[in-house]
């Protein structure tokens, strides 16, 4: 990711974990640290009922890691301002990011590959 890219932060949280605000200022910092703009945020919980707490480990869809839906609102919040990428808290497989990438309209880049390249 390019030193001063707009970025939209992106977050996957179990239902019960009432801290996911805290983390994502966590990410916000960490991402500005490294030259990011965080320009939008968006947050997917899961696993609020006893069913989705026992699905918590697996993504909405091996495709997309979100919901479709929140995919949608991604893709909207990036166009409405011109991010130059997604950046996700979770760590995004090969697959993910390239379809994640088509479907948002710019990269999808998890948070640790934009910590290691430093």
């Amino acid at each position: 990711m390019a030193e001063g890219a707009d970025v939209v932060l992106v977050g996957y949280f179990c239902g019960k974990q009432k801290d996911f605000a805290v983390l994502m200022d966590t990410a916000a910092q960490q991402a500005t640290k490294h030259g990011a703009r965080v320009v939008g945020r968006i947050v997917q919980r899961r696993g609020v009922s006893a069913g989705g707490a026992r699905k918590m480990a697996l993504p909405y869809s091996s495709r997309t890691l979100l919901s479709y839906g929140k995919v949608r609102e991604v893709a909207a919040l990036r166009e409405r301002t011109d991010a130059d990428a997604a950046l996700f808290l979770s760590t995004l497989t090969e697959r993910q990011r390239r379809v994640l990438t088509e479907m948002i309209g710019c990269p999808a880049v998890s948070l640790a590959e934009v910590v290691a390249a430093g």
